[in-house]
């Protein structure tokens, strides 16, 4: 077991080898009154003199343990006013905010601990945040993501220093010393600290992972922690190098419009398999609104729908309002409401039905040859009309720049831009609506908005053809 003295010299190397922290830096440090946060302090503490450390002490009662909680915040307290450290300290009724949010107990706890601490830096002008976590929980993380599956990301574990806002970055000095040098050092150096009886709880993931599996597992490894801490430092190594290579292929190939991406299949296609992925995660964090809950399945499913030969062009909804979309060479991932590609589909005399896969709607049409039933449109997305004065093929296609229709009632033309503005129908639903025309391209109906006075079918029509569209409406 290291000394104390050997222990303070390793933690200088590291944060020195690592530049974690600078001369003269503010450092709030994140104390819970446990033995990890407790060495933490008093390591950095005893270098603060030589290196011109502003430390500040930060602590936050969560009230989850009562009583308990009271005597951690007591203890930090004491030990800051010993040291002469300024305390930032807060209580927090987390059991009331989880009520309150429906949030998981731990993320409600770590989301209201680190706004306080960011809080804290700000106020005390600090551009660093001290943790405690140490190889004990890295082992741990590393663990646990595995179990749950992970990439090279996930199996990196907890980074040794993240920046947040304001340039303030959360560091982890501790990284590499486990829990049982931690304490070897509280006991030398005569420190007091308090147990988290919920650590002992099984109820929590984590603590199954350290009270169960790792001992378990341990059993065929004895040196496990550490395999799991060297596995974390070379992931963390080589997802470093794959992040810095997917920045440089998105900014190189990647082009951005409003809230649209935009690559080339081809070029896609011969980018290594590892970055692909990547790219399309990387561009699924700026447009999803949960971004982890986007996971492997759903970005392979992209991944191999951008490379597919077959259909030149298609569209797929992702999830969360992102859309993939191919036209030809151009892929395109977006939450904004696109025009549907351009389509064309010409309808022949008696034939039952139509499906136009860019927009998702499917028209019916009845013929009705030397009948005396009367013809009926039940609402605004059904029309009947005269055949024998249409001018075949029928078309159903997509709008077009400068449209123009010659609505029934009305004297003149008018732009169907300008229709569906009186109609007052919403983008999303414009885009799905097809302009229906005869062979000489003259508009019969705006499904949804208005019909032209071309081809009314009356009493003396023999035959009739009444269309229908079935539209999605989301």
């Amino acid at each position: 077991m290291e000394t104390a003295q050997s222990l303070s010299a390793k933690i200088e190397r590291y944060i020195r080898d690592e530049t974690l922290i600078e001369p003269g830096d503010g450092v709030v440090v994140a104390v819970s009154g446990g033995p990890d946060s407790v060495a933490l302090l008093h390591l950095l503490f005893a270098l603060s003199d030589r290196y011109g450390w502003r430390l500040v002490v930060a602590h936050v009662n969560h009230g989850f343990r009562g009583l308990e909680s009271d005597r951690e915040a007591e203890l930090v307290s004491e030990l800051a006013q010993r040291l002469g450290l300024p305390l930032a300290s807060t209580y927090i009724d987390m059991p009331r905010y989880i009520e309150e949010t429906g949030l998981n107990t731990q993320a409600a706890a770590r989301e209201k601990r680190y706004a306080f601490l960011l809080d804290t830096a700000a106020r005390y002008q600090a551009r660093r945040i001290a943790l405690a976590h140490h190889a004990d929980d890295q082992a741990e993380t590393v663990m646990m993501r595995m179990l749950r599956g992970t990439g090279p990301s996930g199996l990196a574990g907890i980074p040794i220093r993240r920046k947040e806002k304001n340039d303030v970055e959360l560091i982890r000095p501790l990284l590499r010393i486990y829990k049982s040098e931690l304490l070897h050092y509280c006991s030398a150096q005569g420190l007091p600290y308090c147990t988290d009886s919920s650590n002992l709880q099984t109820k929590y993931f984590r603590n199954q992972i350290r009270l169960d599996v790792l001992p378990f597992l341990s059993r065929y490894n004895d040196q496990l922690p550490s395999a799991l801490n060297r596995l974390a430092e070379m992931m963390a190594g080589e997802d470093d190098y794959l992040e810095a290579e997917t920045l440089r292929l998105y900014k190189a190939h990647v082009s951005r419009k409003n809230d649209a991406w935009f690559w080339s299949a081809e070029w896609f296609s011969g980018v290594h398999v590892a970055l692909q992925r990547r790219l399309i995660k990387l561009i699924l964090s700026y447009l999803a609104s949960d971004p982890e809950s986007i996971d492997f399945l759903k970005i392979e499913q992209m991944r191999i729908a951008a490379l597919s030969k077959q259909p030149t062009n298609f569209r797929r909804v992702i999830g969360q309002n992102i859309t993939l979309s191919r036209e030809y060479d151009q892929i395109a991932v977006h939450t904004m409401v696109l025009s549907p590609l351009p389509y064309v589909y010409e309808i022949k005399k008696n034939q039952p039905e139509l499906l136009i896969p860019e927009t998702g709607v499917r028209a019916e049409f009845r013929w009705l040859i030397g009948t005396t039933e009367k013809p009926q449109t039940r609402d605004m997305y059904s029309a009947c009309f005269d055949v024998d004065e249409l001018a075949f093929p029928v078309i159903f296609r997509s709008r077009r720049p400068g449209d123009r229709m010659r609505p029934l009632g009305l004297n003149g033309s008018k732009k169907v831009k300008d229709l569906f503005i009186d109609g007052k129908l919403p983008l999303s639903l414009r885009e799905k609506i097809p302009i229906v025309t005869d062979a000489k391209g003259r508009i019969l109906w705006l499904p949804g908005v208005r019909r032209s006075g071309h081809a009314l079918a009356g009493k003396e029509t023999k035959h009739v053809v009444c269309m229908k569209l079935d539209i999605d409406f989301t």
